[in-house]
């Protein structure tokens, strides 16, 4: 290959991963996609049609977070595509609309904040607060966990998914990264995430935030802790002991679910693309051991396991084609809570596989929290969606 067509290619994968200021980026022509896509074929070693963070070249590895929307670990072309797309917009405003304010100028954060009085870096948080909050009262929180099969991911994809909210002045946002499976086992993840709900109660004060109004959103890995975090309020042995903050409770307010397992003994009865119940799958990892010899840990780190009457109301996206973790997971969370008397909304996202963007399932969200973090008398759907 000669030594311009190796530079094109180079750029355009560098492009297509974030490194170019977003002013750079303008429309991108036939000649460019079909170079981006040329790129991202050859960084796909295993040819599986998506990007985990050690293909991609190290000095572009630091953008993986903030293209991987989904936080399920890994690049799709559509993510990448979509994420060159919002670079785009981001510099059309830039140069077209000098006047009008940038996302980042009316959020500010505290990054890298620690939750359980450690030096682990995985025991984390990013504080994401409205520069001009919509009034004096204390604003309603919404925490995101990342997903990537409790082995990878990071607190940086929450950036995006509660940009828009806090901007608006009328939320504050909180990212929290959590222990890896490679790392501690179940329960390490869940002691993590109730410890940082925890902070943010103990912190409430401090930050003008509304301790009692505190709503979890997360997606695949991310998913099951948001939705362990809705049934286990008041479980004794979820709890840990980590951080200062013990005397604080970690109940939450509401649950948005983004196609998270729920029960891990049935998932391996049901199509996918993994053996789940292998000793080397995700959720073998999480507990320590193959789900089948391991049925007391695996039950335990079920959130389906835990569902009573006076869980918070929860709202559930899957995709139809889901071929990681089975719609059925979804299915079968929904009608326990449903059984138990819990308000609960189930969205199918028809033809979606693991990981979807849509701006119709975005807006129930943000209609979700608020009507159940800030009072609104509004209606969700739960009809599926295209």
């Amino acid at each position: 290959m000669s030594e311009t067509r190796r530079f094109r290619l180079t750029i355009a994968g560098i492009v297509a991963l974030g490194i170019v200021p977003a002013f750079v980026v303008r429309a991108e022509p036939p000649r460019q996609q079909r170079a981006t896509a040329e790129f991202f074929q050859r960084l796909d070693k295993n040819r599986d049609g998506k990007l985990v963070r050690d293909e991609l070249p190290e000095p572009i590895r630091k953008n993986f977070d903030r293209v991987d929307t989904n936080g399920d670990g890994a690049i799709t072309p559509k993510e990448d595509e979509a994420f060159r797309n919002r670079r785009r917009m981001v510099g059309e405003r830039r140069s077209g609309r000098p006047g009008q304010p940038r996302a980042s100028d009316r959020i500010r954060t505290e990054l890298d904040v620690p939750y359980a009085d450690t030096d682990n870096p995985r025991q984390r948080l990013d504080l994401l607060l409205p520069s001009n909050p919509g009034g004096d009262q204390p604003l309603p929180v919404v925490v995101w966990i990342h997903g990537g099969a409790w082995q990878a991911g990071s607190k940086g994809s929450g950036t995006g998914r509660l940009g828009e909210l806090v901007s608006g002045g009328n939320y504050a946002g909180v990212s929290v990264a959590y222990r890896l499976s490679s790392e501690a086992i179940w329960p390490a993840q869940i002691h993590d995430c109730k410890a940082a709900i925890r902070w943010v109660r103990a912190h409430a004060k401090r930050y003008n935030l509304d301790g009692s109004r505190i709503g979890v959103w997360g997606s695949s890995a991310g998913g099951h802790l948001v939705a362990m975090l809705g049934t286990s309020g008041g479980v004794k042995e979820l709890e840990g002991d980590l951080g200062k903050h013990t005397d604080q409770d970690s109940r939450v307010t509401c649950v948005v679910d983004y196609f998270g397992p729920s029960d891990l003994l049935s998932m391996g009865k049901y199509p996918s693309r993994m053996d789940h119940d292998s000793a080397d799958s995700p959720e073998s990892r999480l507990v320590g051991g193959p789900l089948q010899e391991t049925k007391h840990a695996a039950r335990g780190a079920s959130p389906i396991s835990y569902v009573s009457k006076d869980d918070p109301p929860f709202l559930i996206a899957h995709g139809t084609e889901d071929q990681l973790v089975p719609l059925n997971q979804s299915e079968r969370l929904d009608a326990s809570l449903r059984k138990a008397g819990v308000d609960v909304l189930l969205v199918k996202m028809v033809g979606a596989g693991h990981g979807f963007r849509n701006e119709e399932i975005t807006r129930r969200v943000h209609a979700f929290f608020e009507k159940h973090l800030r009072g609104k008398d509004v209606d969700i759907s739960g009809e599926p969606i295209e």
